[in-house]
C-alpha cells in the first residue's frame, strides 16, 4: 500500500458501513433523547423552578444546545468519526483535552442508562397490573407496589433490563434502528393523545378546577426572567433541566461512519432531531399544565403525588385518559424508556470504541463483535451501568431526581469542551467569511461559554444538603459527591493510561491509527492531523502524512 493510499485510509474500525439512512438515525436521535422518558421524570422538577413558565425553559434552553449543535456540524464535516467529541478534542486542542471530553460523554451516558431502565421498570410493571386487573382483582397493584417498597426487586428488575439491552444492542446496529422506527412512533403517537385529551378536558371543564387557562406568557424568556418570586438560582437549575430534555441528539454524529452519507446525514439527521424534540416539548409541557396546574394539589406538577411517584404520566395517565386507555401512556413511556435504554448504548460503546482505536484505552476497545458492534464496549458499558444503579438505589431518596442532575452536569461538561474544541480547531478561518465568523467562532464559542458557567454554578450548587432530592452524605449534596468522584475518577484513569499508552498522548497513534497495523480497511473521509498539517493547512481540509513505516504506525 502506497504512502498516499495510507493518508486516505484512515477510519474505519470494522463498524457496518452505510447502513443507516436521514430517517433511521433520525429515529435514533428522538429515541436516544427519550421525549416521553424525559417529560415523565423532568416536567414536575422544571414546574418547581420556573412553575406555567415551562415552555419558556424549553425555549431557552434550546439556544445553547443550538449554538453547540452548530459547532458540532462543522467539526463533523471536517472529521466524520465515531469518536465525535474525542476524536475532534484530541486533534483540536490535545489528547489529555479529547481524553477528558471523552470520558464526560462515556460518564453521562452511562449514568443515564439507570435512570432509563428505572423508569422502564416503573412503567412495565404498571402495565403487567393493569392487564391483570382487565380479568383479576380490580385493586391488584402487587407488582408495582413490590418495584416501589421493596429496594432488592427493583434493583434486580433494573440490572435485568440492562442486561436485556446491552445484549440487544451488542448485536445489529440495523436491528437497533429498525426497532426505533416502531418505537418512536408509538410513543409521540401515544402522548400527543394524551394532550389532546388533558386540553379538550380543560377546556371542557371536566379536569381538575386547578388547571390553568392558556396564555402566551409562558412562552415569553422575558415574562419569566421578570416573574415575581422566581430567584436567579431557580432559573439556572430550570435552564439545569433544560440542557437534559434536549441531551443525546449528538448520538447521530456517533453513527457517522455507519449513515449512508456520512458527510451530510448526520448533520441533517441533527437538525430535525432538535426541531421535533422542540416542537414536542413545547405541546406535553402546556397540556400537562393546563390540565394538572403547577401547584401542589391533588394532581399538581409539584404536589406530593408526583414528587413521590417520581414522574408525572405515572400520575396523570388515568385522571387524563381514563383507565381503560391509560394503558397506551403506560406502553408509551415503558417503550420510550426501553428505546432509549437500547440506543444511548450507542454513543458510549462507540467513544469507548474510537479511543480503544487510537490507543487512548486499552487495544482491546478498538475490537468489534462479529456483528459488526462496539463488543467489549457495549458489555462494559452496560455492566457499569447496572453496578451503579445497585449502588445508588440504597443511598438515594430518589434515584431519577438526583441521576438527572448529575448526568446534566456532565453535558454541561463535554459539550462545553466540545464547543471550546471546534472554536480552536477553526480558528485559522475566523474571519475568511460571514458564515465562518458566525458557525465556526460566534455560534460555538457562545453556547460553550454558556455551558462552562453553568458547568461551574452547579457544581457549587450541588454542594447544598437540599440540592436535587436533598439525599447527602454528612452535610455534603450527592449530586456534588457524585459528580466531583466521576470527575476524579476520570483524572486518574487519564493519569494511568498516560503511563501505560504514552503514544497516544505524544499523538503518534492519532497521526496514524493503531488499526493502521492490523491491516484493516479504513475509512477514506478520516482526515489525521498532525501538529506540523495543523501549521501549514488549513482545518477540514486534506492533510499530507509523513510516510508509515512498511510494518505499521511508529512507536
Amino acid at each position: 500500500m502506497s504512502s498516499k493510499s495510507k493518508e486516505r485510509q484512515l477510519s474505519q474500525k470494522g463498524l457496518a458501513k452505510g447502513s443507516i439512512g436521514l430517517v433511521g438515525a433520525i429515529a435514533i436521535g428522538i429515541s436516544c433523547i427519550a421525549p416521553d422518558y424525559t417529560m415523565t421524570a423532568t416536567l414536575g422538577g422544571a414546574a418547581g423552578e420556573v412553575k406555567q413558565f415551562v415552555p419558556s425553559i424549553v425555549w431557552l434552553g434550546l439556544v445553547p444546545m443550538l449554538f453547540v449543535a452548530l459547532g458540532y456540524r462543522e467539526l463533523n464535516r471536517a472529521i466524520p468519526d465515531s469518536g465525535t467529541s474525542f476524536t475532534w478534542g484530541a486533534r483540536a486542542i490535545g489528547p489529555r483535552f479529547g481524553w477528558m471530553t471523552g470520558w464526560g460523554l462515556i460518564a453521562s451516558t452511562i449514568v443515564v442508562l439507570a435512570s432509563l431502565a428505572q423508569i422502564a421498570a416503573v412503567f412495565l410493571f404498571e402495565t403487567i397490573d393493569w392487564v391483570i386487573r382487565l380479568v383479576g382483582p380490580k385493586d391488584w397493584s402487587v407488582l408495582t407496589d413490590l418495584n416501589s417498597d421493596q429496594v432488592w426487586f427493583n434493583v434486580l428488575a433494573v440490572v435485568a433490563l440492562t442486561v436485556g439491552a446491552t445484549w440487544f444492542c451488542y448485536h445489529d446496529i440495523q436491528l437497533t434502528a429498525r426497532f426505533q422506527y416502531i418505537m418512536v412512533a408509538f410513543q409521540l403517537l401515544a402522548v400527543f393523545v394524551f394532550g389532546v385529551i388533558a386540553v379538550a378536558k380543560h377546556n371542557n371543564g371536566t379536569g381538575p378546577e386547578y388547571g390553568l387557562d392558556f396564555s402566551l406568557e409562558w412562552f415569553n424568556p422575558i415574562a419569566l426572567v421578570q416573574h415575581e418570586g422566581l430567584s436567579v438560582s431557580a432559573l439556572i437549575s430550570g435552564l439545569t433541566v433544560a440542557v437534559f430534555i434536549y441531551w443525546g441528539w449528538d448520538v447521530v454524529l456517533t453513527i457517522t461512519e455507519e449513515t449512508k452519507d456520512p458527510q451530510r446525514t448526520p448533520g441533517r439527521a441533527a437538525a430535525w432531531t432538535i426541531v421535533l424534540i422542540t416542537v414536542y416539548y413545547l405541546f406535553v409541557a402546556t397540556s400537562a399544565i393546563m390540565f394538572a396546574g403547577v401547584g401542589k394539589e391533588e394532581l399538581g406538577l409539584t404536589g406530593k403525588a408526583i414528587k413521590e411517584g417520581e414522574n408525572v404520566f405515572a400520575v396523570l395517565a388515568v385522571p387524563v385518559m381514563g383507565q381503560g386507555l391509560a394503558i397506551l401512556v403506560f406502553l408509551a413511556i415503558l417503550s420510550s424508556s426501553l428505546a432509549s435504554l437500547e440506543s444511548t448504548f450507542v454513543s458510549p460503546a462507540r467513544t469507548m470504541l474510537a479511543m480503544g482505536h487510537y490507543g487512548g484505552l486499552s487495544a482491546r476497545f478498538a475490537k468489534t463483535s462479529k456483528y459488526a458492534t462496539p463488543g467489549t464496549a457495549t458489555i462494559l458499558a452496560g455492566s457499569v451501568a447496572a453496578g451503579y444503579y445497585a449502588v445508588m438505589r440504597p443511598i438515594s431518596d430518589n434515584v431519577l431526581t438526583d441521576t438527572m442532575y448529575t448526568t446534566a452536569i456532565f453535558i454541561c461538561f463535554y459539550y462545553g469542551l466540545t464547543s471550546f474544541a471546534a472554536v480552536w480547531y477553526f480558528r485559522r478561518q475566523w474571519f475568511k467569511s460571514f458564515r465562518n465568523f458566525w458557525f465556526q467562532l460566534f455560534f460555538p464559542l457562545v453556547g460553550g461559554a454558556f455551558l462552562a458557567f453553568m458547568f461551574v454554578h452547579e457544581v457549587i450548587a450541588s454542594l447544598d444538603p437540599e440540592y436535587g432530592t436533598g439525599s447527602n452524605i454528612k452535610g455534603v449534596g450527592l449530586v456534588f459527591i457524585l459528580s466531583v468522584a466521576i470527575l476524579l475518577l476520570g483524572v486518574v484513569f487519564l493519569l494511568v493510561n498516560n503511563i501505560r499508552r504514552p503514544d497516544f498522548f505524544r499523538r503518534a497513534t492519532t497521526s496514524i491509527p493503531v488499526a493502521l497495523a492490523e491491516g484493516n480497511d479504513l475509512d477514506p473521509h478520516f482526515h489525521a492531523l498532525t501538529d506540523a498539517a495543523l501549521d501549514h493547512a488549513r482545518p477540514g481540509e486534506d492533510f499530507a502524512l509523513p510516510a508509515a513505516e512498511p510494518d505499521g504506525p511508529p512507536s
